[in-house]
């Protein structure tokens, strides 16, 4: 009974204090145009899968974009372009699907928007960004963990419990979202954001 209610607090306060970090943005046609881009290349890597002997798999990089939209141009428009990439997902990548309706804010609602996190304390220094990604990765890793918990608890293996298998299921999770920090801690993201800031940005 504790995991629900866990899950339940988690999903709640996610999206409440997201909800209050994205008012104020501006969707006008540049931002709608480069989040739908975003959008499509974050659901195209994300169906770029590698699998695992866990039975988890890695995606080819469908972290970095929205990592890269909330560090370089507006992470309010990241987080509002991993809620339509959440709901998308659902639609077009087979095994992303939802077993149950509460799935949806648990995980679905989270998994993407939560990088826009990465750009949550600035980009203008190194450390920032890094303190930014560590918790979008956090966050979403909870996420996947909490879902699996919950909903996939009748897959887990003899004498793991919920809770073990969730955690070395979803270790891929932790995995892909360090090496995307890394590759993204590679980029000269300073430039990148000089330049979206000289084409009038909304930083």
């Amino acid at each position: 009974m504790i995991s629900p209610i866990i899950a339940a607090a988690f999903a709640v306060v996610y999206l409440l204090a997201t909800v209050r970090l994205c008012r104020g943005v501006k969707l006008d046609a540049k931002a709608l145009c480069l989040g739908g881009v975003i959008c499509a290349l974050t659901l195209v890597l994300a169906s770029v899968r590698i699998p695992l002997p866990t039975g988890s798999n890695i995606t080819c990089g469908s972290w970095i974009p929205l990592m890269l939209l909330a560090l370089v141009y507006d992470y309010r428009l990241a987080m509002l372009t991993g809620w339509v990439c959440g709901i998308l997902v659902m639609i077009l990548i087979p095994g992303w699907e939802a077993v149950h309706w509460a799935q949806i804010f648990v995980q679905q609602l989270v998994c993407f928007s939560c990088l826009g996190y990465a750009g949550v304390f600035g980009a203008d220094k190194r450390w920032k960004a890094l303190c930014g990604m560590a918790l979008a990765v956090a966050i979403r890793c909870c996420g996947h963990v909490l879902s699996g918990v919950i909903f996939y608890s009748q897959n887990a293996w003899d004498g793991w419990g919920a809770w073990g298998y969730s955690l070395a299921f979803n270790s891929s999770r932790l995995i892909e979202g360090v090496l995307s920090i890394l590759i993204v801690s590679l980029l000269p993201l300073r430039l990148m954001r000089r330049t979206a800031l000289q084409k009038g940005g909304n930083v």
